[in-house]
């Protein structure tokens, strides 16, 4: 009687685990799915490029030398102040002084010799007149009169060779003048030196091209970002938006500025097209210094009190049955499937898509109304999750 109690008592619990093991095994695929939502709001929407850039001043002046030769004075260093024609270098001048006097001296030759021709030519212009004279008179031969009118032609051509000389020493003379005038380096504009690349007794050679004594900022109040803007990104940026950045010596502290302009010429490197987007900003504290590096973003559109949805809404599809193919979520001209939870059911609504900021878009048409609950994800009790698992339809227009 015992083992007949023993065995029954070894069946119920058996039957008793079994039901658990059917309970917590296979009831997991009944369980209903839940859902996490969110509901439509109105808010305002701003969509942005991102790119990175370098702070540079509006107009910056290499002030090199034409003439080679030793630096003999310095008047200008980092950070000073300089104005127009104001000198900020001199190169040795005595060997341009010295060409300068031999141009002169050979100038005052040649002006003599000038002289000298026209006396000749004086002469030899009264002895033809005799000699013509004398000839009509059968008193001289006709070659005696020829030679009279060949030295009187020769000094006439004496006259010119002399004076064409005078000019062309006249132009050496303005050369070596010019020369050593360049040996006084000058500042072409108002501005700050932010870079001085020689030091006295230095020698500067400019026989191939002009070699750079200072690197001049023209006006550091005002500055501007030369910004790379991604060729993706290009077609949406237009001059006057509005931009803002940060550089690292201030990350905390945004500059703001507007777009000045956009350059054709295109950026490859390593096959990355770029352009060149110049934003204008103001630097009246002169926080803003030549080559710090700028992250920017530049201010596309926006819209005020729009009616949003979280991006996450659009990474939502509900998952198809067993057996069926996944289908992917129909984007034409903007428009997109979002999932509305209504009377426990998810419900698709096609909308249109407007602007984004990476977190939430704005919905310019379509049967969505501000208040109605947007499916973001689904799970069940038992812990699992669906949703679906593209990238959202990063959109702007």
């Amino acid at each position: 009687m015992n083992i007949l109690k023993a065995k029954w008592i070894l069946i119920f619990v058996a039957v008793v685990l079994a039901g658990l093991a059917w309970f917590f095994f296979f009831r997991e695929g009944e369980t209903a799915a839940r859902y996490k939502t969110r509901k439509v709001d109105r808010g305002d929407v701003t969509s942005v490029v991102s790119a990175t850039g370098k702070v540079n001043a509006v107009v910056t002046v290499q002030v090199g030398s034409q003439v080679s030769g030793t630096i003999q004075q310095l008047f200008a260093d980092f950070n000073s102040p300089v104005k127009n024609g104001e000198v900020v270098a001199q190169i040795d001048p005595a060997l341009f002084e010295a060409q300068v006097a031999q141009a002169r001296a050979r100038l005052a030759n040649d002006e003599a010799n000038v002289e000298k021709a026209r006396v000749v030519l004086e002469d030899a212009k009264r002895n033809l007149g005799r000699m013509e004279e004398l000839l009509s008179q059968n008193l001289i031969s006709q070659s005696e009169k020829d030679a009279a009118q060949t030295a009187h032609d020769s000094s006439a051509a004496g006259l010119k060779a002399a004076q064409a000389q005078l000019i062309q020493d006249r132009a050496s003379l303005s050369l070596a003048e010019t020369n050593l005038r360049y040996t006084t380096i000058r500042s072409p504009v108002d501005g700050i030196v932010i870079s001085r690349n020689v030091d006295v007794g230095q020698t500067v050679a400019a026989s191939l091209q002009a070699p750079t004594l200072f690197t001049i900022a023209q006006d550091l109040t005002e500055m501007q970002v030369d910004t790379s803007v991604d060729e993706a990104d290009i077609g949406m940026t237009r001059v006057g938006q509005e931009a803002e950045f940060t550089v690292d010596a201030y990350p905390d502290s945004p500059f703001h500025g507007t777009v000045h302009d956009i350059y054709n010429q295109p950026i490859v490197v390593q096959n990355v097209v770029t352009y060149d987007a110049i934003i204008r900003v103001k630097n009246p504290d002169f926080r803003l210094k030549p080559g710090m590096t700028a992250n920017v973003t530049i201010r596309i559109g926006r819209s005020e009190n729009a009616i949003r949805i979280p991006n996450a809404a659009l990474r939502y599809s509900p998952e198809p049955p067993a057996g069926a193919a996944a289908q992917a979520k129909p984007v034409r001209s903007g428009t997109v499937d979002i999932w509305v939870l209504k009377k426990g059911e998810p419900v698709r609504v096609p909308v249109t898509l407007g602007l984004s900021d990476g977190s939430f878009s704005e919905v310019t048409s379509g049967e969505l109304r501000e208040g109605d609950e947007v499916i973001l994800e689904a799970y069940t009790d038992a812990g699992g999750s669906s949703h679906g698992g593209g990238r959202p339809p990063f959109m702007r227009f």
